[in-house]
């Protein structure tokens, strides 16, 4: 809508002429109707069914991944291990490695009779547990397929570096028919794969009774530890006092041996770990000093801009004379 208004004025003196001003002014106009025809009704429906589905998918989500399963009793589940102040697992500390090369002995002389590490090479040893000459030797200690000659025959050779420390059956059969129809786990993961980790192994390890409690059930073939889901276990207790001689003199009593090895298969579950540590103290090194450069910039750049003053000066408005 346009609303012209003309005002005219006329001035009787000698001279001059009589004139006649305009102005214009515009006015904005706005009607406000119903864009659609949907009644509160079906908008309430729809409201109302988009509610419905969205705590239908979190309570799904929440039943598929959220909640953590249980057994039906505390036996079944285990007892839960106690928490201990490993070393290694605060932000500023590496693995023990004294503490390494006894776990290594200790899986050697004990551990490797049945359980396998397949995911360790003797390469990875090296420079954390033993030196060159040592991995070499211990690897030169067994023997491994060669590729097929001409005639298509395999030999032996002795190991490498590059070859993986050898498992104690040649299958699974072999390993169950040994162990009254039992598996012994693989180790190299074991710490990642157990609720608990460390934790649990050093618990399952010295948690041998002498004698399983009044009204404990046992099955047949079977040992009590209650640390185990079930309290019922096939392997039996490994570990006792001075079963291994440390070359570095530390009495092997049985905690120091079930720590020594559970800190061990800890490094094979993550042997880059020290690695880890020390590049991410590095990353936040390096990433703190470009945020005070970052900061310092932004401020240097935008100084002008954030202590500028703004003033408004309006415009000046003509008398009609």
């Amino acid at each position: 809508m346009l609303a012209r208004s003309c005002l005219q004025s006329s001035r009787a003196l000698a001279g001059t002429r009589s004139g006649a001003i305009c102005f214009s002014k515009r006015a904005a106009s706005s009607s406000s109707r119903a864009t659609g025809d949907t009644s509160p009704l079906r908008l309430n429906i729809a409201a109302a069914a988009a509610t419905t589905l969205a705590v239908g998918s979190i309570a799904w989500y929440y039943h598929l991944y959220g909640p953590t399963a249980h057994a039906m009793t505390p036996a079944e589940e285990g007892l839960h291990p106690t928490k201990y102040p490993w070393v290694h697992q605060q932000w500023f500390k590496t693995f023990d490695h004294q503490a390494l090369r006894r776990g290594f002995q200790v899986y050697r002389e004990v551990c490797s009779a049945c359980h396998s590490l397949s995911r360790v090479p003797y390469r990875a040893l090296v420079g954390s547990i033993l030196t060159v000459d040592e991995a070499k030797a211990l690897a030169e200690e067994n023997e491994y397929d060669t590729e097929p000659n001409e005639q298509g025959e395999i030999e032996k050779r002795p190991g490498k570096l590059s070859d993986y420390l050898p498992a104690p059956y040649k299958n699974d059969e072999a390993a169950r028919f040994a162990n009254n129809g039992a598996l012994p786990p693989d180790l190299s993961l074991m710490v990642k794969a157990r609720h608990g980790g460390c934790d649990y192994i050093f618990s399952l390890l010295t948690g041998y009774p002498d004698e399983p409690p009044a009204g404990a059930q046992v099955g047949a073939g079977l040992n009590f530890n209650p640390y185990f889901p079930g309290t019922g276990i096939a392997m039996a207790r490994v570990l006792f006092d001075g079963l291994v001689e440390y070359e570095d003199g530390t009495p092997a009593s049985t905690s120091q041996m079930a720590k020594d090895v559970t800190e061990f298969l800890n490094w094979a579950a993550e042997p880059e770990m020290d690695d880890r540590k020390r590049m991410g103290m590095k990353v936040i090194v390096v990433t703190s000093v470009l945020l005070a450069l970052s900061i310092w910039v932004k401020r240097y750049k935008w100084a002008w801009l954030k202590t500028r003053k703004v003033t408004y000066d309006p415009p000046k408005v003509k008398t009609l004379h």
